[in-house]
């Protein structure tokens, strides 16, 4: 199932996304995702509707160097095990809702990543079965970056935690095997003219998703709605004002941000 949240003239809900890309509705749920699905019987065309970020996070966690390809393009080496980071809750936005450029950097770029989102039971210490478990569901994320305040800030709050940092959306997908999908981030002014910046396949992770979410488990408790961004493959480039970023992994979808500076 693809689960959304969005807004409609009656307020904000969330909703599950059905049909296919000729004719897409959402039908409203008086639910949360994870919980027992209850539709309310209204229904809108998913045209009429504004989409929000998918889910509420109490916080999202970031995977660095988790593609071989990526550490190599940065001039790093794979980590012996995984290296994360806390991108804040305030950073998260939704599907084409504007990245925000700080006047602190001078190069931001953007990081296409396959996003674990947590189901109800949360997890906590758990091993790589309990971690298959507490999986809700996928969703695309967008670890943007300030590279310049990466390298040379000792750690990388600053650099990954600016409002708008993390695209997230446009919705969450259940019960999709993830083990090889193809990633993909286009870069450009006309929609019909984007520029390939990055292409890479889940299958080349080099810590695989039971993983992540067993050991991230092992530092902090996962709450329902927490995001694991996975990692990103090569390609990370330079993201401009006027630019539009389009994130889409096969199987999910695709998620639009267009980027404005804050000048």
């Amino acid at each position: 199932m693809r689960f959304a949240r969005f807004v409609h003239a009656g307020g904000v809900s969330f909703g599950v996304v059905e049909g296919d890309a000729s004719g897409l509705t959402i039908a409203e749920i008086s639910s949360l995702p994870f919980e027992e699905v209850r539709f309310t019987g209204q229904r809108w065309a998913l045209a009429d509707v504004r989409l929000l970020a998918p889910i509420f996070s109490s916080k999202v966690i970031g995977v660095g160097r988790n593609y071989a390809d990526h550490a190599a393009e940065l001039g790093n080496e794979v980590p012996k095990e995984p290296l994360i980071f806390i991108k804040p809750s305030t950073s998260v936005i939704g599907p084409n809702d504007a990245i925000r450029l700080p006047p602190q950097s001078q190069r931001v770029e953007e990081e296409a990543e396959l996003a674990v989102v947590i189901g109800a039971t949360g997890a906590r210490r758990v091993d790589r079965a309990g971690a298959e478990k507490a999986i809700f569901g996928y969703t695309i994320g967008n670890d943007v970056t300030a590279r310049d305040l990466q390298r040379s800030d000792p750690q990388w709050t600053r650099a990954k935690g600016f409002d708008s940092f993390c695209p997230i959306g446009p919705w969450i997908v259940t019960g999709l095997d993830v083990s090889d999908l193809e990633i993909r981030c286009e870069v450009g002014r006309d929609p019909e003219a984007m520029e390939v910046r990055q292409i890479g396949r889940t299958k080349d992770m080099v810590f695989d998703i039971p993983t992540l979410v067993s050991y991230v488990s092992h530092v902090m408790t996962l709450l329902p709605g927490d995001i694991i961004l996975t990692g990103t493959p090569a390609g990370v480039s330079e993201i401009t004002s006027g630019d539009t970023v389009s994130v889409s992994i096969q199987g999910i979808g695709e998620l639009r941000n267009p980027v404005v500076s804050l000048d």
